[in-house]
């Protein structure tokens, strides 16, 4: 890239009621057509070594030599441990001869436990069966071995290559440029410096490499400085970051590792939580939302008595707020203000008690209720939330979704948080709750959660919630 023009940060600012969210990774159609390559040829090689195994091997009458049905059943074990092992991967996972022998072997003694339970009596001879193993090794390999001699001839004539961006300094230029042709796959659009990631032209760089269509880039350790936000500004785009080794590099602590040739380099995955993650997660809230709603259904009844009793206005309280993805929807609570109460803020933001005025908190609000201010005490104003987590708006833990005044506010490293559901509670509440005066602050705890998010971290703060709720620590 020749020239990058500068942007201020204030004149990028993201419209958060046409958020586009994460991209569609770019590379698909690649991927697609390597995965849709390599599992035809086994198939075919497979079938292949299953027809001749029983044709050469001792008769015996059995259904898995007479009825398809049997042969789709080894089919799908065959490849589906094969692709659980990963060996439909790029790069030397397609090439893991090993792994493939192991996959094979492993599928085959599946096959044979599956047989002996279904139908002890009837299963194919011994001499079929050591056919089978021994050809499939041996087709499967050749297979994979074909698929690798004719990939290499296509990417010599400039074929099926990958089109890449590397970011790099000066001193490293030379060095990377070998390393990235070492593996023969690529094709290097254009180089930068690591200037191009500076606050100032970052979104510059951004823009280009959506309009120039490019895949994957390849970025040196020492060009990025603000890692985990640029892995996800990264991510977001659709494209592929690769982390080159330099000198004296740190790992970072959950970094995947993979080569060029021999050598090793590095990919922080983005802070998101995000496929098999996610739905994880999303089944844990459903389940226990579920759970929940049943049993606190008379302490709704209750509390919805009471809030009828002590003012006039509705028992439930909706407000837009900014959740995945930046996407606006409703949150439900009980009202614990007066029926009026957004108007009245405009006149109450002088008083605002959080630092860099990104969101609005206040001690003694004159806007809640009697019964509001025992509902905010113990936080069982947030109980409808569990509607929200039901309906897959929401999850139990997360950050916490802010309306879109806050938002708005927001500089561009801080929509990381959107990039997961929000939460009825989250790391920042149990760290401090209201007393936690700078958004700053819970922006990190926020982001320090999403990146070592688990189960079982998701139980130790819900377990810390009722702790703290109860304790009434910093509630307001």
């Amino acid at each position: 890239m020749a020239a990058y023009k500068s942007l201020s940060v204030t004149e990028f600012k993201p419209d958060l009621r046409s958020a586009n969210g994460t991209r569609i990774q770019k590379g698909l159609t690649s991927k697609f057509l390597r995965v849709g390559t390599l599992s035809c040829t086994d198939v075919l090689f497979l079938t292949f070594a299953w027809k001749l195994a029983v044709f050469y091997g001792t008769p015996l009458d059995s259904p898995w030599t007479q009825k398809v049905s049997f042969l789709l059943l080894i089919l799908a074990v065959e490849i589906g441990v094969i692709a659980t092992k990963g060996l439909y991967k790029s790069g030397i996972n397609r090439r893991n001869y090993l792994g493939l022998i192991k996959a094979v072997t492993l599928s085959d003694l599946l096959l044979l436990m599956i047989a002996f339970l279904y139908e002890p009596e009837s299963y194919i001879s011994r001499s079929t069966f050591l056919l089978f193993w021994l050809l499939s090794v041996v087709f499967v390999c050749t297979g994979r071995l074909i698929c690798d001699l004719a990939t290499k001839l296509l990417r010599s004539r400039g074929a099926i290559r990958h089109t890449v961006f590397l970011i790099t300094d000066p001193e490293d230029k030379d060095s990377h440029i070998r390393l990235i042709e070492k593996e023969n796959c690529y094709t290097i659009h254009r180089i930068a410096d690591s200037s191009s990631l500076h606050l100032m032209n970052r979104e510059t760089t951004f823009e280009y490499l959506r309009t120039q269509g490019i895949e994957e880039a390849f970025v040196s350790w020492n060009a990025i400085k603000n890692r985990l936000y640029v892995c996800w500004r990264f991510q977001t785009a659709g494209i592929t970051l690769r982390i080159l080794p330099t000198e004296g590099q740190v790992r970072h602590p959950k970094s995947v590792f993979w080569m060029i040739g021999e050598v090793p380099c590095m990919t922080i995955p983005a802070p998101i939580i995000a496929g098999s993650d996610f739905w994880v997660k999303r089944s844990f809230d459903l389940c226990c939302s579920t759970i929940l709603l049943l049993l606190l259904s008379p302490v709704y009844v209750v509390i919805a008595t009471l809030i009828k009793l002590d003012s006039s206005g509705p028992v439930f309280f909706q407000q837009n707020r900014v959740g995945l993805h930046s996407k606006s929807f409703k949150i439900w609570k009980f009202r614990t203000m007066v029926a009026n109460a957004e108007k009245l803020q405009a006149k109450l933001e002088a008083k605002n008690e959080i630092k860099d005025g990104v969101l609005f908190k206040m001690k003694d609000d004159p806007r809640i209720t009697r019964i509001g201010k025992f509902l905010r005490r113990y936080s069982l104003d947030e109980l409808p939330q569990l509607f929200n987590v039901f309906l897959g708006e929401m999850s139990l833990v997360g950050p916490r979704p802010l309306p879109m005044r806050d938002v708005e506010k927001f500089k561009t490293k801080h929509f990381i948080r959107q990039e997961v559901l929000p939460g009825i509670t989250g790391l920042w509440q149990v760290s401090g709750r209201s007393d936690i005066d700078n958004f700053e602050d819970g922006v990190k705890l926020d982001l320090s959660y999403i990146e070592n998010w688990s189960v079982l971290l998701d139980l130790q703060i819900l377990l810390k919630t009722v702790k703290v709720v109860f304790s009434k620590a910093g509630a307001y």
